[in-house]
């Protein structure tokens, strides 16, 4: 995890370390920037695949003249460093790969990378490009003064003058001066080749379970590929617990127990199935019971690292606060569950639907959305702590093969709960208590949903509501919403919420 910083066009120097030093929580192991005529690129770094000379700006040598400074990982660095031959690579740095897909493709080098990433690179004759990931796991904000163009991974990091202009960068493309914002590639399941279903709820051939499962493990297998220590955030929902099991077994060959890490409020339905997944697996594991009134006091901090103020997200952006914190003081990658829902049709409301085409065109709509919402959640509050999430469920190979399968197979009925494809697949790898347990929201298993929403509603009076609602378009739906609302407007004084804020349908 990095915080950047870019800039193209004039631009002040001591303006980019000064955006910089709000970026420092992304970045504690250290802080460099560069400079051509046109061009600056900042970083605050934390070191991970390559502790000893993966130090940002990263250059791959200087007869190069290349440059790059950039937030999140190459999935498919080692293929590409095979490829290129590794005459061509000077430190171990998964973003190094970058630099020579850049050097050989220019600005087509985008297309040919995928996991998450937001990347800023300048080349030696005025080449200046900024891509970010299709699915938005990286985080990336942006405006236009004038003639420069900014970039920064959080929009703290901007002047207050230029917040009000400020836009997500849009995930899938890439900016050139030369060309403006082009799309990477098309969307996974945008046009998908769907394996349809002679009939509605006909039995998948067991294949797809093995898919499933095997592209997961070869995910998780990604996303563990590091120097540092690696820990599981385990929620005690199948999502975490089943990434829980693929690490642990992964540890065990290797004889390392696996480090696990879960809170809650004391006897939270959470609590409990983390402790039967981490007995089951025989995992390192660590817990925090807090209370509620420690939940109601950090909610300021979380909403000023969280970047939003959606009651749905900060419900959840509460315990992955603690639990982040938690394993801060053990690891420094951690991995999260979060994605299975919307690849799998976890959530209630999907529940609704008992058509397959209609459901895949809501699980579509959601997935595009995650960059401002739960992707947000889980990449603020980690990087508000110094530690790095990897979202194997989100791998791109996971995510093209969940979005090709027969959305009839994810329908709820009443033979098959939410996410029964997921759950099939990895039958005996959990206790059938935590495998086939009710979805619950990770506000709702902890039990903050309940405890910040009567707290927070008693803050607002009627008719304070009815004066304030209006200020956003759509206007604010709840008490508790307008209580989060005034706490994010304090923090990140002059943002467009309108633009830059996803909210959840159900407040």
């Amino acid at each position: 995890m990095s915080g950047l910083v870019a800039a193209h066009g004039s631009f002040d120097p001591k303006v980019g370390l000064r955006m910089l030093e709000r970026l420092t929580h992304r970045g504690p192991h250290g802080q460099g920037h560069w400079q051509t005529d046109d061009a600056w690129l900042g970083s605050r770094y934390l070191s991970i695949v390559d502790p000893q000379s993966g130090d940002q700006p990263l250059t791959g040598g200087a007869e190069r003249g290349i440059c790059l400074v950039g937030d999140g990982m190459i999935h498919n660095h080692r293929r590409i460093r095979a490829a290129a031959g590794a005459d061509r690579f000077y430190t171990a740095s998964d973003l190094e790969a970058a630099i020579v897909l850049f050097e050989d493709h220019g600005a087509a080098a985008f297309e040919r990378m995928w996991g998450p990433f937001a990347l800023a690179i300048a080349g030696p004759n005025h080449e200046f490009a900024v891509g970010r990931d299709v699915l938005g796991l990286s985080p990336l904000y942006w405006v236009r003064d004038g003639e420069t163009t900014l970039f920064a991974s959080e929009m703290k990091a901007f002047d207050k003058h230029l917040r009000p202009r400020v836009e997500p960068f849009p995930p899938g493309h890439v900016w050139t001066p030369e060309n403006g914002l082009e799309a990477i590639r098309e969307f996974p399941g945008a046009s998908p080749v769907l394996l349809q279903s002679r009939a509605p709820y006909e039995e998948p051939p067991e294949w797809v379970f093995d898919a499933i499962r095997e592209t997961l493990v070869r995910a998780v297998e990604r996303s563990v590929d590091s120097q540092q220590p690696v820990g599981v955030l385990l929620s005690g929902g199948v999502d975490s617990s089943i990434l829980t099991a693929i690490a642990a077994r992964r540890s065990a060959a290797t004889g390392r127990r696996l480090k696990t890490f879960a809170v809650g409020l004391a006897d939270s339905g959470d609590l409990r199935a983390a402790r039967a997944v981490a007995d089951f697996w025989d995992t390192d594991h660590r817990e925090l019971v807090y209370t509620a009134e420690d939940a109601i006091e950090a909610v300021p901090e979380v909403i000023a690292g969280l970047e939003s103020f959606d009651p749905t997200l900060v419900h959840s952006a509460v315990p992955n606060f603690f639990v982040s914190r938690l394993a801060a003081r053990h690891v420094k990658i951690v991995l999260v569950g979060e994605g299975a829902d919307e690849l799998f049709a976890g959530y209630t409301h999907y529940g609704r639907y008992d058509v397959g085409e209609e459901l895949h065109a809501e699980l579509l709509h959601t997935l595009k959305g995650m960059h401002i919402g739960g992707l947000q959640r889980v990449d603020r509050v980690a990087g508000a702590l110094g530690v790095e999430p990897r979202l194997p469920f989100l791998d791109l190979d996971m995510v093209e093969l969940a979005m090709a399968l027969a959305p009839e197979w994810k329908l709820v009925t009443d033979s098959r709960p939410a996410k029964w494809l997921l759950r099939r697949a990895f039958d005996g790898w959990l206790p059938d208590g935590v495998l086939w347990r009710r979805k619950e929201q990770f506000g709702e298993g902890t039990g903050m949903n309940d405890v910040l929403r009567e707290h927070f509603e008693s803050m607002v009076t009627a008719q304070e509501f009815e004066a304030e609602a209006d200020v956003l378009q759509p206007p604010l739906r709840t008490y508790e919403e307008l209580v989060y609302y005034r706490m994010f407007t304090r923090s990140l004084e002059g943002v467009d919420a309108g633009v830059t804020v996803g909210r959840f349908a159900d407040a």
